[in-house]
Protein backbone atom coordinates (compact mmCIF):
# COMPACT_ATOMS: atom_id res chain seq x y z
CA UNK A 1 0.00 0.00 0.00
CA UNK A 2 1.19 3.43 -0.89
CA UNK A 3 1.96 5.71 2.26
CA UNK A 4 1.99 9.63 1.96
CA UNK A 5 5.14 11.59 0.59
CA UNK A 6 7.42 13.56 3.29
CA UNK A 7 5.73 16.40 2.13
CA UNK A 8 2.42 15.54 3.03
CA UNK A 9 2.96 14.68 6.13
CA UNK A 10 4.45 18.08 6.86
CA UNK A 11 1.75 19.84 5.51
CA UNK A 12 -0.36 17.71 7.99
CA UNK A 13 1.60 18.57 10.94
CA UNK A 14 1.53 22.18 10.09
CA UNK A 15 -2.43 22.08 9.70
CA UNK A 16 -2.83 20.33 13.04
CA UNK A 17 -0.74 23.05 14.52
CA UNK A 18 -2.61 25.72 13.32
CA UNK A 19 -6.02 23.60 14.67
CA UNK A 20 -4.57 23.29 17.80
CA UNK A 21 -3.88 27.49 18.06
CA UNK A 22 -7.53 28.05 17.43
CA UNK A 23 -9.70 25.54 19.22
CA UNK A 24 -13.42 26.10 19.58
CA UNK A 25 -15.67 24.07 22.16
CA UNK A 26 -18.79 22.10 21.31
CA UNK A 27 -21.19 23.87 19.17
CA UNK A 28 -18.99 26.78 18.48
CA UNK A 29 -16.75 25.06 15.48
CA UNK A 30 -17.95 27.74 12.57
CA UNK A 31 -14.44 28.55 12.14
CA UNK A 32 -12.86 24.91 12.67
CA UNK A 33 -15.48 23.74 9.99
CA UNK A 34 -14.96 26.39 7.22
CA UNK A 35 -11.19 25.50 7.60
CA UNK A 36 -11.85 21.75 7.37
CA UNK A 37 -14.37 22.27 4.36
CA UNK A 38 -11.91 24.58 2.08
CA UNK A 39 -9.44 21.49 2.60
CA UNK A 40 -11.82 18.73 1.40
CA UNK A 41 -12.79 21.30 -1.52
CA UNK A 42 -9.12 21.66 -2.51
CA UNK A 43 -8.29 17.73 -1.97
CA UNK A 44 -11.06 17.53 -4.82
CA UNK A 45 -14.00 15.34 -3.15
CA UNK A 46 -17.05 14.58 -4.90
CA UNK A 47 -19.74 16.46 -2.58
CA UNK A 48 -19.68 18.30 0.66
CA UNK A 49 -22.07 18.79 3.35
CA UNK A 50 -21.90 21.30 5.18
CA UNK A 51 -23.80 22.55 8.10
CA UNK A 52 -24.38 18.76 9.53
CA UNK A 53 -26.04 18.87 13.33
CA UNK A 54 -24.63 21.85 13.45
CA UNK A 55 -21.47 23.11 12.32
CA UNK A 56 -20.43 19.07 11.23
CA UNK A 57 -18.93 18.65 7.62
CA UNK A 58 -18.57 15.75 5.28
CA UNK A 59 -17.07 14.76 2.24
CA UNK A 60 -17.80 12.46 -0.61
CA UNK A 61 -15.24 10.33 -2.33
CA UNK A 62 -16.73 8.48 -4.93
CA UNK A 63 -15.14 4.58 -6.48
CA UNK A 64 -15.48 4.18 -10.00
CA UNK A 65 -17.93 1.20 -9.64
CA UNK A 66 -20.93 0.38 -7.15
CA UNK A 67 -20.27 -1.05 -3.70
CA UNK A 68 -20.69 -0.19 0.15
CA UNK A 69 -20.14 2.92 1.55
CA UNK A 70 -17.24 3.32 4.23
CA UNK A 71 -17.71 6.32 6.49
CA UNK A 72 -14.60 7.28 8.51
CA UNK A 73 -15.40 9.48 11.29
CA UNK A 74 -13.73 12.27 13.66
CA UNK A 75 -14.42 15.28 15.57
CA UNK A 76 -13.88 18.99 15.20
CA UNK A 77 -14.43 20.58 18.75
CA UNK A 78 -11.95 20.86 21.50
CA UNK A 79 -12.52 21.65 25.34
CA UNK A 80 -13.48 24.04 27.45
CA UNK A 81 -10.01 23.71 29.93
CA UNK A 82 -6.98 26.47 30.09
CA UNK A 83 -4.05 24.68 28.00
CA UNK A 84 -0.54 24.90 30.01
CA UNK A 85 2.47 23.97 28.25
CA UNK A 86 5.63 26.02 26.69
CA UNK A 87 3.98 24.84 22.84
CA UNK A 88 4.83 27.28 20.10
CA UNK A 89 1.38 26.61 18.65
CA UNK A 90 -0.10 26.57 22.18
CA UNK A 91 -4.14 27.87 22.20
CA UNK A 92 -4.26 31.24 21.93
CA UNK A 93 -8.02 31.27 23.09
CA UNK A 94 -7.33 31.46 26.97
CA UNK A 95 -9.60 28.11 28.46
CA UNK A 96 -10.04 26.38 26.13
CA UNK A 97 -7.57 23.93 24.04
CA UNK A 98 -7.35 20.66 21.81
CA UNK A 99 -6.58 18.62 25.21
CA UNK A 100 -8.00 15.51 23.75
CA UNK A 101 -6.77 15.07 20.53
CA UNK A 102 -9.40 15.70 18.12
CA UNK A 103 -6.70 18.18 15.93
CA UNK A 104 -4.78 15.16 15.25
CA UNK A 105 -7.79 13.38 14.48
CA UNK A 106 -9.40 15.99 11.88
CA UNK A 107 -5.56 15.85 9.75
CA UNK A 108 -5.67 12.54 10.34
CA UNK A 109 -8.44 12.15 7.97
CA UNK A 110 -7.35 14.74 5.74
CA UNK A 111 -4.65 12.46 5.29
CA UNK A 112 -6.16 10.09 4.64
CA UNK A 113 -8.65 11.96 1.67
CA UNK A 114 -4.98 12.77 0.64
CA UNK A 115 -5.01 9.29 -0.40
CA UNK A 116 -8.43 9.15 -2.17
CA UNK A 117 -7.06 11.59 -5.10
CA UNK A 118 -7.05 8.06 -6.40
CA UNK A 119 -10.54 6.73 -6.04
CA UNK A 120 -11.22 3.01 -5.11
CA UNK A 121 -12.53 0.82 -7.44
CA UNK A 122 -15.81 0.09 -6.13
CA UNK A 123 -18.20 1.99 -3.56
CA UNK A 124 -17.43 5.42 -1.87
CA UNK A 125 -16.01 6.86 1.59
CA UNK A 126 -17.97 9.58 3.89
CA UNK A 127 -14.96 11.33 5.77
CA UNK A 128 -17.33 12.90 8.51
CA UNK A 129 -15.94 15.73 10.98
CA UNK A 130 -18.12 15.38 13.60
CA UNK A 131 -19.25 18.45 16.03
CA UNK A 132 -19.70 18.53 19.50
CA UNK A 133 -18.56 14.91 20.45
CA UNK A 134 -17.24 16.23 23.89
CA UNK A 135 -20.76 16.96 25.08
CA UNK A 136 -22.37 13.81 23.46
CA UNK A 137 -24.92 15.68 21.51
CA UNK A 138 -23.04 16.04 17.77
CA UNK A 139 -23.54 12.29 16.96
CA UNK A 140 -27.40 12.38 17.89
CA UNK A 141 -27.69 15.55 15.81
CA UNK A 142 -26.02 14.61 12.73
CA UNK A 143 -27.80 11.54 12.68
CA UNK A 144 -30.71 13.84 12.74
CA UNK A 145 -30.26 16.18 9.82
CA UNK A 146 -32.90 15.59 7.15
CA UNK A 147 -29.17 15.14 4.79
CA UNK A 148 -28.61 11.71 6.69
CA UNK A 149 -29.88 9.76 4.22
CA UNK A 150 -27.71 10.94 1.66
CA UNK A 151 -24.51 9.48 3.43
CA UNK A 152 -25.46 6.85 5.77
CA UNK A 153 -22.84 4.27 5.55
CA UNK A 154 -22.63 0.41 5.61
CA UNK A 155 -19.59 0.54 7.45
CA UNK A 156 -18.61 3.28 10.15
CA UNK A 157 -14.77 3.43 11.90
CA UNK A 158 -13.56 5.91 14.28
CA UNK A 159 -10.75 6.03 16.99
CA UNK A 160 -9.47 8.02 19.87
CA UNK A 161 -5.79 8.12 20.73
CA UNK A 162 -4.84 6.53 24.09
CA UNK A 163 -2.32 7.56 25.91
CA UNK A 164 -0.43 5.52 28.66
CA UNK A 165 0.08 2.59 25.76
CA UNK A 166 2.79 2.50 22.42
CA UNK A 167 3.05 4.69 20.19
CA UNK A 168 0.77 2.69 16.79
CA UNK A 169 -0.88 0.20 18.71
CA UNK A 170 -4.07 -0.50 17.93
CA UNK A 171 -6.25 -1.72 20.07
CA UNK A 172 -9.15 -3.52 19.14
CA UNK A 173 -12.49 -4.87 21.02
CA UNK A 174 -16.06 -6.39 20.21
CA UNK A 175 -19.03 -5.76 21.82
CA UNK A 176 -18.91 -2.84 24.59
CA UNK A 177 -15.74 -0.49 23.88
CA UNK A 178 -17.14 2.46 25.80
CA UNK A 179 -19.31 3.02 28.74
CA UNK A 180 -22.89 5.13 28.67
CA UNK A 181 -22.84 7.78 30.89
CA UNK A 182 -24.94 10.78 31.46
CA UNK A 183 -24.71 14.02 33.94
CA UNK A 184 -27.67 14.12 36.33
CA UNK A 185 -28.56 17.92 37.37
CA UNK A 186 -30.50 18.25 40.84
CA UNK A 187 -31.92 21.73 41.24
CA UNK A 188 -32.85 21.99 45.01
CA UNK A 189 -35.70 25.19 45.88
CA UNK A 190 -36.36 25.60 49.89
CA UNK A 191 -37.33 28.46 51.31
CA UNK A 192 -34.86 31.12 53.12
CA UNK A 193 -34.55 32.64 56.39
CA UNK A 194 -32.68 34.85 58.71
CA UNK A 195 -29.86 32.44 59.77
CA UNK A 196 -31.14 33.51 63.89
CA UNK A 197 -34.42 31.68 62.74
CA UNK A 198 -33.73 28.48 60.76
CA UNK A 199 -37.00 26.76 61.84
CA UNK A 200 -38.95 29.54 59.49
CA UNK A 201 -37.13 28.82 56.30
CA UNK A 202 -36.34 25.20 54.37
CA UNK A 203 -33.05 24.63 53.27
CA UNK A 204 -31.50 21.89 51.20
CA UNK A 205 -28.43 21.10 53.20
CA UNK A 206 -29.46 18.07 55.25
CA UNK A 207 -31.12 16.87 51.44
CA UNK A 208 -28.23 17.46 49.86
CA UNK A 209 -25.66 16.24 52.40
CA UNK A 210 -27.84 12.85 52.33
CA UNK A 211 -27.82 12.44 48.35
CA UNK A 212 -23.59 13.51 48.63
CA UNK A 213 -23.48 10.08 50.41
CA UNK A 214 -25.54 7.89 49.20
CA UNK A 215 -25.70 8.92 45.56
CA UNK A 216 -21.99 7.48 44.95
CA UNK A 217 -23.10 4.59 46.50
CA UNK A 218 -25.43 3.37 43.56
CA UNK A 219 -22.57 2.25 41.63
CA UNK A 220 -20.61 -1.65 42.03
CA UNK A 221 -19.44 -4.80 39.86
CA UNK A 222 -16.33 -4.19 37.83
CA UNK A 223 -15.86 -2.73 34.42
CA UNK A 224 -15.96 -5.43 32.05
CA UNK A 225 -18.96 -6.98 33.95
CA UNK A 226 -22.47 -5.84 32.50
CA UNK A 227 -23.16 -4.76 36.21
CA UNK A 228 -20.81 -2.59 36.77
CA UNK A 229 -21.76 1.06 37.47
CA UNK A 230 -20.21 4.11 38.76
CA UNK A 231 -22.04 6.93 40.35
CA UNK A 232 -19.53 10.11 40.43
CA UNK A 233 -20.86 13.40 42.70
CA UNK A 234 -18.65 16.41 40.45
CA UNK A 235 -20.12 19.60 41.94
CA UNK A 236 -21.94 21.17 44.60
CA UNK A 237 -23.16 24.18 45.70
CA UNK A 238 -25.44 25.52 48.33
CA UNK A 239 -27.01 29.22 48.89
CA UNK A 240 -24.83 32.37 48.93
CA UNK A 241 -21.73 33.16 50.74
CA UNK A 242 -22.99 35.08 53.64
CA UNK A 243 -23.20 34.20 57.68
CA UNK A 244 -26.80 36.05 57.67
CA UNK A 245 -28.96 33.37 55.82
CA UNK A 246 -30.25 30.21 55.82
CA UNK A 247 -29.51 28.79 52.50
CA UNK A 248 -33.12 28.43 49.64
CA UNK A 249 -31.16 26.74 46.96
CA UNK A 250 -28.75 24.39 45.88
CA UNK A 251 -27.41 22.30 42.89
CA UNK A 252 -26.20 18.68 43.09
CA UNK A 253 -24.05 17.41 39.84
CA UNK A 254 -23.67 13.77 39.14
CA UNK A 255 -22.21 11.82 36.92
CA UNK A 256 -24.10 8.10 35.93
CA UNK A 257 -21.99 5.35 33.93
CA UNK A 258 -22.45 2.12 33.12
CA UNK A 259 -21.01 -0.82 30.38
CA UNK A 260 -24.17 -1.25 28.71
CA UNK A 261 -27.23 0.94 27.92
CA UNK A 262 -29.31 -1.56 29.94
CA UNK A 263 -27.86 -1.53 33.17
CA UNK A 264 -27.59 2.79 32.84
CA UNK A 265 -31.52 2.34 32.74
CA UNK A 266 -31.68 1.04 36.01
CA UNK A 267 -29.04 3.11 37.41
CA UNK A 268 -30.50 6.16 36.63
CA UNK A 269 -34.12 4.84 38.09
CA UNK A 270 -32.28 3.91 41.57
CA UNK A 271 -30.99 7.31 41.65
CA UNK A 272 -34.24 9.36 40.97
CA UNK A 273 -35.71 6.87 43.72
CA UNK A 274 -32.67 7.95 45.95
CA UNK A 275 -33.80 11.95 45.04
CA UNK A 276 -37.39 11.16 45.61
CA UNK A 277 -36.78 9.24 48.95
CA UNK A 278 -34.55 12.24 50.89
CA UNK A 279 -36.83 15.46 49.21
CA UNK A 280 -38.58 16.20 51.51
CA UNK A 281 -40.96 19.10 51.07
CA UNK A 282 -38.32 20.64 48.81
CA UNK A 283 -39.39 21.26 45.07
CA UNK A 284 -36.87 19.18 43.03
CA UNK A 285 -36.18 19.56 39.19
CA UNK A 286 -33.46 17.04 37.84
CA UNK A 287 -32.15 17.91 34.24
CA UNK A 288 -30.05 15.72 32.03
CA UNK A 289 -26.66 16.49 30.36
CA UNK A 290 -24.00 14.88 28.24
CA UNK A 291 -26.15 12.01 27.25
CA UNK A 292 -23.86 9.18 25.82
CA UNK A 293 -24.82 5.35 24.74
CA UNK A 294 -22.34 3.08 24.88
CA UNK A 295 -20.05 2.02 21.77
CA UNK A 296 -20.85 -1.59 21.01
CA UNK A 297 -17.96 -2.59 18.30
CA UNK A 298 -19.10 -4.85 15.56
CA UNK A 299 -17.51 -8.25 15.09
CA UNK A 300 -16.96 -8.10 11.49
CA UNK A 301 -15.98 -4.29 11.89
CA UNK A 302 -13.41 -4.77 14.34
CA UNK A 303 -12.26 -7.73 12.61
CA UNK A 304 -11.60 -6.11 9.36
CA UNK A 305 -9.53 -3.50 11.44
CA UNK A 306 -7.59 -6.00 12.64
CA UNK A 307 -6.80 -7.86 9.66
CA UNK A 308 -5.17 -4.95 8.46
CA UNK A 309 -3.31 -4.14 11.91
CA UNK A 310 -2.11 -7.49 11.08
CA UNK A 311 -1.01 -6.86 6.97
CA UNK A 312 0.47 -3.20 7.97
CA UNK A 313 2.85 -4.83 10.86
CA UNK A 314 0.96 -2.45 13.46
CA UNK A 315 1.30 -4.02 16.97
CA UNK A 316 -2.25 -5.18 18.11
CA UNK A 317 -3.88 -5.15 21.60
CA UNK A 318 -6.65 -7.27 21.83
CA UNK A 319 -8.62 -5.48 24.73
CA UNK A 320 -9.80 -7.29 27.68
CA UNK A 321 -11.88 -4.59 29.04
CA UNK A 322 -13.50 -1.78 27.86
CA UNK A 323 -12.74 1.82 28.10
CA UNK A 324 -14.32 3.95 31.15
CA UNK A 325 -14.45 6.95 29.17
CA UNK A 326 -17.70 7.70 26.81
CA UNK A 327 -17.58 8.40 23.41
CA UNK A 328 -21.18 9.12 20.68
CA UNK A 329 -19.49 7.08 18.15
CA UNK A 330 -21.86 4.92 19.88
CA UNK A 331 -25.38 6.55 17.97
CA UNK A 332 -23.36 5.79 14.49
CA UNK A 333 -23.37 2.10 15.47
CA UNK A 334 -26.55 1.98 16.60
CA UNK A 335 -28.29 3.57 13.66
CA UNK A 336 -27.34 0.29 11.73
CA UNK A 337 -24.07 -0.28 10.33
CA UNK A 338 -21.27 -2.51 10.89
CA UNK A 339 -19.22 0.08 12.88
CA UNK A 340 -16.26 -0.40 15.39
CA UNK A 341 -13.72 2.03 17.17
CA UNK A 342 -10.29 1.87 17.31
CA UNK A 343 -7.90 2.95 20.18
CA UNK A 344 -4.58 3.77 18.97
CA UNK A 345 -1.63 4.35 21.55
CA UNK A 346 -0.19 7.25 21.85
CA UNK A 347 2.53 7.11 23.75
CA UNK A 348 3.28 5.80 26.90
CA UNK A 349 4.51 8.83 28.49
CA UNK A 350 2.10 10.72 26.94
CA UNK A 351 0.16 13.13 29.16
CA UNK A 352 -3.54 11.65 30.13
CA UNK A 353 -6.84 13.04 27.76
CA UNK A 354 -7.61 16.44 28.68
CA UNK A 355 -4.79 17.00 31.31
CA UNK A 356 -3.64 20.64 30.46
CA UNK A 357 -0.13 19.88 29.15
CA UNK A 358 -1.62 17.17 26.27
CA UNK A 359 -1.04 17.38 23.14
CA UNK A 360 -1.44 14.97 19.69
CA UNK A 361 1.53 13.34 18.89
CA UNK A 362 2.40 14.14 14.78
CA UNK A 363 4.27 10.76 15.07
CA UNK A 364 1.40 8.98 15.04
CA UNK A 365 0.01 10.24 12.20
CA UNK A 366 1.81 8.06 9.53
CA UNK A 367 -0.20 4.80 11.84
CA UNK A 368 -3.74 5.96 11.99
CA UNK A 369 -3.51 6.98 7.93
CA UNK A 370 -2.36 3.87 6.88
CA UNK A 371 -4.88 1.61 8.79
CA UNK A 372 -7.49 3.73 7.75
CA UNK A 373 -6.40 3.48 4.19
CA UNK A 374 -5.95 -0.16 4.55
CA UNK A 375 -9.91 -0.31 6.08
CA UNK A 376 -10.66 1.15 3.00
CA UNK A 377 -8.79 -0.75 0.63
CA UNK A 378 -9.93 -3.59 2.25
CA UNK A 379 -13.10 -3.16 1.76
CA UNK A 380 -13.29 -1.29 -1.62
CA UNK A 381 -10.26 -2.26 -3.43
CA UNK A 382 -6.87 -0.31 -3.81
CA UNK A 383 -6.18 2.99 -4.16
CA UNK A 384 -3.98 2.80 -6.94
CA UNK A 385 -1.05 0.63 -7.95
Amino acid sequence: MKTLAPNQLSQLMALRRDLHRNPEVSGEEIATAQRISAELRALGADRIWQGLGGHGVAAEFKGTGPGPTVLLRCELDGLPIRELSDLPYKSLIDGKGHLCGHDGHMVSMLGVGMRLAIRPPSGRVILLFQPAEETGAGAKAVIEDDRWPEIRPDYAFAYHNVPGRPLGEIGLRSGPGNCASRGMQILFEGKSSHAAAPEDGLSPAHTMATLMASLPGLGGGKIGEDTFALSTLTHANLGEPTFGILPAEGELRVTLRTMSNARMESLIADALAEVERTKGALRVDVQWHDIFPSVVNDTDATAIAREVAKKLGHAIHEMALPMRWSEDFGRIGDDGPKATMLYIGSGETQPQLHNPDYDFPDALLPFVIDQFCGIVESLLGPLGP
